[in-house]
């Protein structure tokens, strides 16, 4: 069933409790988080802001929808991933799904599925700027409430030479990431200008998705 994005937050669990202001619930706990994503590098920035957490990937359909805009696409796919996560969780757990792309002038670039292909894509890359969305949802377990958002940074490339790309996939860096390349390591070189969250370029746009989480009762170095 094809997930839509939710119109209002609902602000009841099924068991009737309530968010208080200081991020906790009136039932005197804070919310088990459950992280509906295989990448490490969502995992470790999650890890070096003091949050655990429970893994547990979506498995879906990733495909983009005929005349479907980057940032609803980044939205839709979040909701579905935690959505697809959340019947199996505990009833009082938080579910985070997470999708990132990157748009380069409407082109929807994502993981390059091989070796040629990700030469090819950082050489669209080259000497050009573009824009990286991610999309972030927060379902409770219970299903009833749901939170969408979706943060966008942009990134411009210096040219790149034909040698540099090409020893850069060698050492199968770029394999498994949205635009073919990491800015956090060696990916990092390729970038002459950033304008926005370096966090969300990696994946998971920490600077506004913590405020999302406290007011949902996840705080860092809560048990989950």
């Amino acid at each position: 069933m094809q997930a839509s994005l939710p119109t209002r937050e609902f602000l009841e669990t099924s068991s009737g409790a309530t968010r208080r202001h200081d991020g906790m619930w009136d039932d005197g706990g804070m919310r088990p988080l459950v992280v509906a994503s295989a990448s490490p590098r969502r995992h470790d920035l999650l890890r070096r802001h003091g949050y655990r957490f429970t893994i547990a990937p979506a498995d879906i359909d990733e495909r983009a929808e005929p005349g479907e805009s980057s940032r609803v696409m980044v939205m839709r796919l979040a909701l579905a991933k935690a959505m697809a996560v959340a019947p199996a969780a505990t009833s009082e757990s938080v579910v985070l799904g997470v999708d990132t792309i990157v748009d380069l002038e409407g082109a929807i670039i994502g993981k390059p599925a091989s070796a040629a292909e990700a030469v090819n894509l950082l050489h669209r890359l080259s000497d050009r700027t573009h824009t990286v969305f991610t999309g972030f949802a927060l379902v409770a377990a219970t299903g009833l409430r749901a939170s969408v958002d979706v943060a966008s940074s942009r990134v411009s490339f210096r040219m790149l030479g034909e040698r540099e790309v090409a020893d850069y996939v060698a050492s199968g860096e770029p394999l498994d990431k949205a635009g073919a390349y990491a800015i956090q390591e060696s990916g990092g070189s390729f970038v002459a200008n950033l304008e926005g969250s370096i966090t969300n370029v990696m994946g998971l746009p920490m600077e506004t998705l913590e405020p999302l989480l406290h007011n949902w009762g996840i705080a860092p170095d809560s048990f989950a």
